[in-house]
């Protein structure tokens, strides 16, 4: 009776130590997280959708979502929609490792006991480590587009990557180093709105529903946060996400300004919203599906490490 007693109360001492600082997580768990999250959510990802949409051309044989799905699963059949699936991996290795991991480090630093950073500083550090993510993970988001948007093109003009490192490869050896960057500014634009949309506002919002309602820290919790961050990220990242797609899946460069100006004579200012339905179907269920992974390796390190018991 003594010795468990003695052993609780080492394992008390033991948690109330750790409890006193902030917990240091692993750097990797935002990608490990998010690549949980793409193997789940990619038979169900209408990322090929949303780039067939944004990229067919303007006219009256454009296809309305409905039409599109239809046809990706009669030309390509369901293994259709796992097309990019080593691409988009890579892309989470490399994009939401560096962005999770530089915003959980900056969040740690500028947290301290007399309270945590505010709304403003959070979306400073969301914005400064998408910015650093859009960049690292500008190559595999080209492969991402590429190898998804391959089956609209024509047999002639189809790139067929076997899988994203051959993609690399082939793009360095015959469109040069530069090539991996095409479209980084763009996308990197678009990385610090949907950091700052998607990290600093399900931060908000799991802080806003654990304080104003009875909801504790749980699946639940966690479940309602990200599906209104992944609304707002939708709703925010839709224009840049409409062009950083059409940048990366052109055959030939053109300047930013031009761009705007000929999709906006040819299709108007709606343009920044299309592709949202699919976009939210994408973003929608791979937001919950990354947080609540990340959630769960949290809750998996405290307790291994014996924070929580």
């Amino acid at each position: 009776m003594s010795n468990s007693t003695s052993s609780s109360a080492k394992v008390e001492r033991k948690t109330k130590d750790n409890q006193n600082g902030p917990i240091h997580y692993p750097l990797w768990f935002g990608g490990s997280a998010s690549c949980f999250a793409a193997c789940v959510t990619h038979p169900l990802d209408l990322s090929e959708l949303k780039v067939r949409l944004q990229t067919q051309p303007h006219g009256a044989e454009r296809k309305s979502m409905a039409q599109m799905v239809a046809h990706i699963v009669k030309a390509d059949g369901v293994p259709g929609l796992y097309r990019g699936l080593s691409a988009s991996l890579l892309r989470q290795i490399t994009y939401s490792t560096t962005r999770f991991g530089v915003y959980e480090e900056l969040k740690e630093a500028f947290t301290t006991g007399v309270g945590s950073p505010s709304l403003p500083a959070l979306i400073a550090m969301a914005s400064t480590s998408g910015f650093l993510g859009g960049i690292a993970g500008n190559p595999a988001d080209i492969m991402n587009v590429r190898m998804q948007n391959d089956a609209a093109l024509p047999a002639a003009d189809r790139r067929n990557y076997r899988h994203a490192i051959d993609g690399l490869t082939r793009m360095v050896r015959e469109e040069g180093f530069g090539s991996l960057f095409r479209g980084v500014w763009p996308n990197s634009v678009r990385a610090v709105l949907m950091t700052a949309s998607q990290l600093a506002s399900y931060d908000v919002f799991k802080k806003e529903l654990l304080q104003r309602t009875s909801m504790g820290d749980n699946i639940y919790t966690h479940f309602t946060a990200s599906f209104m961050a992944g609304f707002v990220a939708t709703t925010v990242c839709s224009p840049v996400d409409v062009i950083k797609t059409r940048v990366m899946s052109a055959r030939t460069q053109e300047s930013m300004v031009s761009l705007l100006t000929r999709i906006t004579q040819q299709e108007g200012y709606m343009w920044m919203w299309k592709g949202w339905v699919p976009s939210f179907i994408r973003l929608g269920p791979h937001t919950i599906a990354t947080f609540m992974f990340l959630e769960q390796h949290k809750t998996l390190y405290r307790r291994w490490k014996g924070y929580d018991v």
